[in-house]
């Protein structure tokens, strides 16, 4: 039996019919799918729907420990009368999970597997010897995206990143393959066990370049505080400084930001040195500040189709 394809697919499927040679009831047979599904037109998130949406991303900014039950009661003091499971659906799709100790955290994949935390005690000394991960949501006037980022722990640096209007996993491995190709790899790979990054393509990915991969388990949630910072000072220092009218838009931000961060952002933790200098202090390269990467954002917004945000 053929798999349904995804919701955006179908919409394209059917933009490209007015122009196809073939009706639509032939389009849709050829690949098995219900023709009904391809007369979906997808319906955009109305302004309320963003709203909630920004203000529950702002309260989780600040609060990272707050759940949606305690967001849910913020918000309601604030006049938007809503419930738990309102919140809880909303933090579902922003891909927001408090950082407290809990039972179930970011779930994987019931089929992929979970590795073991490798990191209790370990004295984390030097560039590469730890990356962690992590998926945030980026706002937009009209919409959101997904920004996934690799995050050198000793120096702060920022090896790769990527943004998607949806969560799935390419523009996961897609950043990876990036820090790689940068021709540094880590000793270990640290991230939560959400499905993304217990994907059998993820780990295959990670252990072909010999990098040992660690998974926080029960009891480690503050195991990724260094992301859940990087996060907090893009979203005050960038995000919410601005508002993007177009995936573009935020892309080319992003790069710039990141840019800033790596290369001119003096952190107090590192003795007010930028992360780029801690970074390439052992190996004694220098970083790369060539407009390549943002070359690159271009070109794929050109030739990107557009995607539904829903």
């Amino acid at each position: 039996m053929v798999a349904p394809l995804p919701r955006r697919e179908r919409v394209t499927l059917l933009d490209r019919g007015e122009d196809s040679p073939l009706p639509l009831a032939a389009q849709a047979d050829l690949p098995g799918l219900n023709r009904s599904g391809l007369y979906y037109k997808p319906r955009s998130p109305s302004g309320e729907d963003l709203r909630l949406k920004r203000r529950i991303d702002e309260l989780f900014t600040e609060h990272p420990f707050y759940g949606a039950r305690r967001i849910a009661a913020v918000l309601n003091g604030e006049g938007f009368h809503v419930d738990r499971k309102n919140v809880g659906r909303n933090m579902r799709e922003m891909g927001l999970h408090a950082v407290y100790p809990h039972r179930d955290g970011s779930r994987p994949h019931p089929e992929h597997p979970v590795y073991p935390y490798l990191l209790r005690d370990l004295k984390i000394r030097e560039p590469d010897q730890v990356w962690g991960t992590d998926i945030t949501y980026v706002r937009l006037r009209r919409g959101w995206m997904y920004l996934v980022a690799f995050m050198d722990w000793h120096s702060r640096y920022v090896i790769s990143w990527e943004l998607d209007q949806t969560l799935e996993l390419p523009f996961v491995l897609q950043a990876l393959r990036r820090a790689f190709d940068k021709g540094h790899r880590p000793g270990i790979l640290n991230s939560d066990q959400g499905s993304h990054f217990t994907s059998w393509s993820y780990i295959a990915l990670a252990e072909e370049r010999g990098t040992r991969i660690s998974m926080d388990g029960r009891g480690r949630c503050m195991d990724n505080i260094f992301t859940e910072r990087l996060w907090r000072s893009y979203k005050y220092e960038e995000v919410y400084l601005n508002e993007y009218d177009s995936p573009a838009e935020c892309r080319r931000r992003a790069y710039r930001y990141f840019e800033f961060y790596n290369n001119r952002r003096p952190h107090q933790s590192l003795g007010y040195r930028t992360p780029a200098e801690v970074y390439f202090s052992r190996s004694g390269e220098q970083p790369c500040l060539s407009a390549e990467r943002e070359d690159e954002i271009a070109q794929t917004d050109r030739t990107s189709p557009a995607r539904c945000l829903i």
